[in-house]
């Protein structure tokens, strides 16, 4: 079983960064790509980045290009995401989760495990 629990969420003001982290049990986590899903409130859930299993290859969605910054450490069952300028709009509850492939993809019908999020909230 896999487990996934995020950290690093809080409270910021516009403009400011944050960074949030995803620890995964289990020793299979450097076997399959990853991504970060966040969803706003009375919103549906949405893809924000995604990274293949070595590391070597990122994308993201273009709401959070250039902002945002996904990446991994296999050897901590760490998964990282680095945020910045953010804004008001950026306010919502940021998931982890892991793909069902070492690749991955931007549709959440492509992740089998999830944690259970961490909130994000940037006041203006």
């Amino acid at each position: 079983q896999v487990q996934l629990v995020e950290s690093g969420g809080g409270l910021v003001q516009a403009g400011g960064s944050l960074r949030l982290s995803c620890t995964a049990s289990g020793r299979t986590f450097s076997n399959y790509a990853m991504g970060w899903f966040r969803q706003a409130p009375g919103q549906e859930r949405q893809f924000i980045a995604g990274i293949n299993w070595t590391g070597g290859a990122t994308w993201y969605a273009d709401s959070v290009k250039g902002r945002f910054t996904i990446s991994r450490d296999n050897a901590k069952n760490t998964l990282y995401l680095e945020m910045s300028s953010l804004s008001p709009e950026d306010t919502a509850v940021y998931y982890c989760a892991r793909s069902e492939t070492t690749w991955g993809s931007n549709r959440m019908a492509g992740y089998d495990y999830w944690g259970n999020g961490t909130l994000v909230t940037v006041s203006s």
